[in-house]
């Protein structure tokens, strides 16, 4: 127990002797017969040996040419490059619309003008329509006090009916039917033995019924005989008319022209729907009832 410090101060590691033998050794210098320490010390050389020199060196030691810059570049480089900005226009302000207050909202928009398609009226129709406004025109000069006629007669020469002569046609509407006949005479028009204003009480019917001769230019140099029967009042004016017409054909058959472009001599067919069986009318269903 006695030795171990003694061993302890004597006892060095062999790394410390080693560095001891080297730092002598080095101080005295390489001895012959002596080994080399295990770990020479490390002096860089940082100056190579004379005459030798590194290729890297001797390349950044070679002298470069530089161009020559003239005076004008140098004063570029100095300046300092400042790009331009283009300069902003001032846009014009349009004045503003000063509102009054007591103006109507939408009092400066323009209409919008709706164009409807007219739908192209029947025969039936045309005549009804130009019976109605005869019918206005009639009453308007009432009022007035004109006594103008309702139809100019035609421009051209009519043809000449001889005393005994007749001329006969047939006429359809609905289911009215109306046999006619012309004679010649001073204009009497007489359906079932009765005048036009007492079998016709409304102007309507009564213009209906004149309106080929007053277009013609015949009212007031025949004479009409009519004998109607079956339907309504409108379906035998409307009889009446279409036979009246076939029967100035027979009169004139130049006449057939003015007529054909107004719908006289086309037999209307139209009628009413027939009722169906189990419907109300022709097409009306009974309500259904779910419970």
């Amino acid at each position: 127990m006695a030795d171990e410090p003694q061993n302890e101060e004597t006892s060095e590691t062999p790394d410390e002797a080693s560095t001891a033998e080297g730092s002598d050794a080095s101080a005295a210098g390489p001895v012959a017969g002596q080994e080399s320490p295990a770990h020479p010390p490390e002096t860089p050389d940082s100056t190579p040996p004379t005459g030798e020199e590194p290729e890297d060196q001797a390349q950044d030691e070679a002298p470069v040419e530089e161009p020559a810059e003239s005076p004008a570049a140098e004063q570029e480089e100095s300046e300092p490059e400042v790009a331009e900005e283009p300069e902003a226009v001032e846009e014009p302000k349009e004045p503003k619309a000063e509102k009054k207050k007591d103006a109507i909202p939408g009092a400066d928009l323009e209409p919008i003008a709706v164009e409807t398609d007219a739908r192209p009226l029947s025969a039936e129709e045309r005549a009804r329509k130009e019976a109605e406004e005869e019918e206005q025109r009639a009453r308007e000069a009432a009022l007035v006090g004109d006594s103008d006629d309702e139809e100019q007669a035609a421009s051209r020469a009519l043809a000449k009916i001889e005393g005994d002569a007749r001329f006969l046609a047939t006429g359809k509407r609905k289911n009215a039917i109306a046999r006619v006949t012309l004679l010649a005479g001073s204009g009497a028009f007489v359906i079932n033995g009765r005048p036009i204003e007492e079998f016709f009480p409304r102007p309507l019917h009564q213009t209906t019924a004149r309106q080929p001769l007053a277009i013609t230019g015949y009212e007031g140099n025949v004479d009409v005989r009519v004998r109607v029967h079956g339907g309504g009042v409108s379906g035998q004016a409307g009889a009446v008319r279409h036979g009246i017409s076939r029967a100035l054909i027979e009169v004139d058959p130049e006449l057939r022209g003015e007529l054909k472009r107004r719908g006289f001599l086309t037999r209307d067919a139209r009628a009413k729907e027939r009722r169906k069986a189990g419907l109300k009318k022709a097409r009306k269903r009974p309500q259904f009832s779910k419970r």
